[in-house]
Formats: C-alpha cells, sequence, structure tokens
C-alpha cells in the first residue's frame, strides 16, 4: 500500500496487516483542577470540638446541677441525668478528646512556630470560639461557685451584709439560692470585693430567684472577662516579642479555661482580664491619663478578688523606671497608684453601700485543707510526724506555721521581682506572672483555676521552650483532676464503671483518629497527568 494510506489507516485506529485494531491515539487530559491542600491541623481541631460537644450533652447529667434539677422530666434534655454513670463517662470522653486536640495544636505551634502546617492566628481563634460555644450554653460543671454568687448577690439585694451573714443565715436553708451550695460554704460570708458583688446585684434584679437565668447571666459576665483576657493577651505578647497566636493558643484556648472560666463560671475571669487590660493599657501609655486608667481598671479587676492588686506593683515599677528609676521615683510612682487605689475602693465601698468588710473575709477559703498547696501540704506532713513520733496531734498550730511562712516566702519572691523590674532586669508581664505563681503556690488554698492567675501572663511571656512544654503537660493534668460535677466522686456508686467506659471510649476514638492520621501521612501526594512541576 502507499505510505499515505498506511498512516491514515493507523491514523484510525485500523491494523494494515489485518492482525488487530490500534487504539486511536489520544490526546493529553485536561489538567485537573487543584486538590485542597492538606491541613494537618485540622483532625486536631475537630477532634477538640468533638470533645466539647460530647462534654455539653454529658452536662446534662453529669454538670454542677442545680437542686432541684430543671431538667427532670424532660424527655430528650433530662435523658443524661436518668444515668450519672454513662453522663459522666461521656463527659470525661469529651474532657480527654478536647485536652488531646489543644495539645496536638499545641506541638505544632511551639514545634513549628505558626506556619504553615501549623494553623495561623484566625483558625486558632475560630478554633476557640467553637470549642467555647457548646460549653458556654452547657449547664455549669467543675464547680458550685456559681450558686454561692448567686446567693451573696440576693442576700446584697435585699440590703444585708453579705460580708457578715452566710447564705445559710441570710437566706434560710430551703432558699432555692442556698440549697445547691455546699454545706461547707452555706455559713461563710463572701470574700469577693464590692465591685464583683454589686454587679451580682443588678443580675438579681434581672433574674430574680431564677437559677438558671441567674447562671447565665453570672456565665455573661465570665465571657465578658474572657473577653478582655483576649483582647490583652495577644498585645502583651508582641510587647514581649512572642508570637501573639501561641499566646492566645497558651492562655485563652487552655482547656482550664474553657473548664473553669467559661463552663465553670469562676470570678477570677473578671479579675484577670480587667488586670491585663488594664496592664496593657498602662504600658503602652504615653501621658499620665493612659497609666491612670490602666491603674484604675487593675484596681477594678482586685475589687473583684484581691490578687489582681499585685498588678498595680509592677505597673508602678515600670513607670518608675521609665522615669528614671531612682528611689524618689518609686517612691512618687508608689503615692500615686496608692491614692488611685485608695479613691476606687472608697468610691467602690461607699457608693454600693457595702464598705469594706471584704478586707476581714480574705481569709473565709483557708477553713479547707488544700493538697495543691505547698505550705498546707508541710503543715500537714509535721502534724503527722508528730503524731508518730508520740508528741500529740499539734496539725494546727504546724498548719499555721507553714501557711505563715509561706506567705512570708511569697512577699519575698515579689519584692525581689518588683526590683528586678525596676531594674529593667524582668519584664513586668514576666514579673507579674512569676509573682502570682508564687502566691498561688505558697499560698495556703490552691484550687486548679488558681494557676490562671499566673498561667495566663506567663503565656505571653517569652519563656524558655521547657516551661512551655511544663505549661502543656501541667495543664493538661489538672484540667482532668477535678470532677464535672463539682464534687468529690462517690467511689461505691459510679467511679469504677464511669472509669472502666469512659477509658474504652477514649481508646476507640483515639485510636480511629491515629489510624486516619497515619494513612493521611503515608498515602503519596496526587499526581496530576500532563502537568510538570516547575524546576
Amino acid at each position: 500500500m502507499p505510505v499515505a494510506t498506511l498512516r491514515c489507516m493507523a491514523t484510525a485506529g485500523l491494523d494494515p496487516t489485518g492482525v488487530g485494531a490500534v487504539p486511536p491515539a489520544r490526546a493529553d487530559p485536561a489538567p485537573s483542577s487543584p486538590t485542597r491542600p492538606h491541613d494537618p491541623s485540622r483532625q486536631a481541631r475537630r477532634l477538640g470540638l468533638t470533645g466539647a460537644l460530647l462534654m455539653a450533652i454529658g452536662a446534662l447529667g453529669a454538670g454542677a446541677l442545680p437542686v432541684p434539677n430543671p431538667l427532670n422530666g424532660l424527655r430528650l434534655l433530662g435523658l443524661p441525668a436518668r444515668n450519672a454513670t454513662v453522663a459522666i463517662a461521656v463527659t470525661y470522653a469529651g474532657m480527654g478528646m478536647l485536652v488531646l486536640g489543644w495539645l496536638w495544636i499545641g506541638r505544632m505551634l511551639s514545634s513549628r512556630g505558626a506556619v504553615p502546617p501549623a494553623p495561623d492566628r484566625g483558625q486558632l481563634a475560630r478554633t476557640g470560639l467553637l470549642w467555647a460555644l457548646p460549653l458556654a450554653l452547657a449547664p455549669p460543671m467543675f464547680s458550685k461557685d456559681v450558686y454561692s454568687y448567686l446567693a451573696q448577690s440576693a442576700i446584697t439585694a435585699r440590703g444585708l451584709d453579705p460580708y457578715v451573714l452566710g447564705p445559710a443565715q441570710a437566706l434560710g436553708v430551703d432558699d432555692p439560692l442556698t440549697r445547691t451550695i455546699p454545706t461547707i460554704w452555706r455559713d461563710t460570708p463572701a470574700p469577693y470585693g464590692p465591685l464583683f458583688l454589686q454587679l451580682g446585684r443588678g443580675i438579681t434584679a434581672v433574674t430574680g430567684e431564677n437559677v438558671v437565668l441567674g447562671v447565665y447571666a453570672h456565665r455573661a459576665l465570665a465571657l465578658a472577662g474572657v473577653a478582655l483576657i483576649i483582647w490583652a493577651l495577644p498585645r502583651l505578647a508582641r510587647r514581649c516579642g512572642l508570637e501573639p497566636g501561641l499566646a492566645l493558643w497558651l492562655g485563652a484556648a487552655n482547656p482550664l479555661v474553657l473548664f473553669h472560666l467559661v463552663s465553670g463560671i469562676h470570678n477570677e475571669a473578671l479579675m484577670i482580664g480587667a488586670m491585663l487590660a488594664g496592664l496593657e493599657l498602662g504600658l503602652r501609655a504615653r501621658t499620665s491619663l493612659g497609666w491612670l486608667s490602666g491603674a484604675v481598671l487593675i484596681t477594678a479587676g482586685a475589687a473583684v478578688k484581691l490578687p489582681a492588686l499585685l498588678a498595680l506593683g509592677f505597673l508602678g515599677m515600670h513607670l518608675a523606671r521609665r522615669r528614671g528609676g531612682s528611689p524618689r521615683d518609686v517612691a512618687v510612682m508608689a503615692g500615686i497608684l496608692g491614692v488611685v487605689a485608695l479613691g476606687v475602693f472608697a468610691a467602690l465601698g461607699f457608693g454600693t453601700g457595702l464598705g469594706f468588710g471584704w478586707v476581714g473575709t480574705q481569709g473565709t477559703a483557708n477553713t479547707i485543707r488544700s493538697w495543691m498547696s505547698l505550705s498546707t501540704d508541710l503543715g500537714q506532713l509535721s502534724g503527722q510526724l508528730g503524731i508518730l513520733a508520740g508528741l500529740g496531734d499539734h496539725t494546727d498550730t504546724t498548719l499555721m506555721l507553714t501557711r505563715l511562712l509561706g506567705g512570708l516566702a511569697a512577699a519575698i519572691a515579689c519584692g525581689w521581682l518588683l526590683l528586678a523590674t525596676l531594674r529593667g532586669r524582668v519584664e513586668p508581664v514576666t514579673g507579674l506572672g512569676a509573682g502570682l505563681g508564687a502566691v498561688v503556690l505558697l499560698g495556703p488554698v490552691v484550687h486548679p483555676w488558681y494557676l490562671l492567675w499566673a498561667a495566663i501572663p506567663l503565656a505571653a511571656t517569652r519563656g524558655l521552650p521547657r516551661y512551655r512544654r511544663v505549661a502543656l503537660a501541667a495543664s493538661a493534668v489538672l484540667a482532668v483532676m477535678v470532677p464535672p460535677t463539682g464534687s468529690d466522686f462517690d467511689f461505691r456508686a459510679y467511679q469504677l464503671p464511669m472509669s472502666i467506659i469512659a477509658g474504652l471510649f477514649m481508646f476507640l476514638v483515639l485510636m480511629l483518629v491515629v489510624r486516619r492520621r497515619m494513612l493521611a501521612d503515608a498515602a503519596p501526594a496526587p499526581v496530576r497527568p500532563g502537568v510538570v512541576d516547575p524546576p
């Protein structure tokens, strides 16, 4: 055949030899649409969100619910309360998933410096909000302090003195606002400042004796404090030379914040938020009006809980150093800030009609013996050694002595940090965090949420990587140590089955997540035909 005919037959798919057909030539396929980039943090963020949702569901039966439980009798919402064992198991599984997701993302941030594949600041903010939302809508967990807030606010609204009378004396044992308060706190006066009780008085005026509405109104106050933390923390971090996204993740998205400030509704949220916002205003101010407004805001935080007043000292040392750092500069700033603090306290005390009785109730919490307090542990150990040595039970005396020594050691540590701030060797934010850490750890009573006094400011500082790892580990451990019911476990009733069910559930979930991640990492990257990688 002619050569031209052979070429035409081959192009048409015909075999000129008659043996078989030749597949027609194919054109190169069009390049496929670009695939979505792989985001390793997506799995961790979804894991934490799933945990938060499980916690919100479990809180309907395992939370710090009021007495009587308003969910009783409801077909759907009341179902978790009918089986506390399953509710606690679901809650603990969610707690473990949220903590694991937080650690997973924290490892990405600390090792890769908030660059891909680690989530950026916008993703971190959205993740924190999504994790907090289910806990903000669910019943309170981990503490029943909010019911004490409601009772003390009602005492204030009735014109009685909350710094003299406890809820049982002022309202009666059968009052709806008293019944849910743990017995140990029913006869104790309020240890909180006049600003907090005045805000509570306004809540009582709106909600009356409706416990549910009162709880959510106090949660709104706590969320306002968390919003102040979110506003101040990245600015303080930038001032200290730290990545703002990392500071937000370690501080605002910390499981202790989500569990005890958002879910547990502790007034530490208002105290820390006002303290940090006031410190940021004072540090960035260039005029006297600016740092005076910061001092007023810090004092307002101290009028919620007194430890926030320590921030005023570090702000004063920073301002004195800016003026020259001489003893005269220190005395001038101490005098000015002292007048500001006394003026704010006087205005709140006389303006609210509550006076200054709260100064004398600061030792209310010392009636319990906290195992997390170093000074309390040493006192109890010394008492037990005395008993073993046949010297009698002098535990109360040794506790008083070790707690006194602990307070003295904390004062010395804070004094050294203030002097180091004046000399420029320690940043004010670092000094504040370390000083509050000494106050907490050496104080007579330590609760897990007390550690946030120090942990949140220190999250904005350029701590050593070793410190960050310790902070991550400590936050993760302490987050799961407090029972969601806000009270001690009844080991005979449901401790063992709850642990077994929660452990099995968490094990299965974690194995599925790990398996999925391993498969995703092992999968080869998709190859697009016809597309040549650039040199």
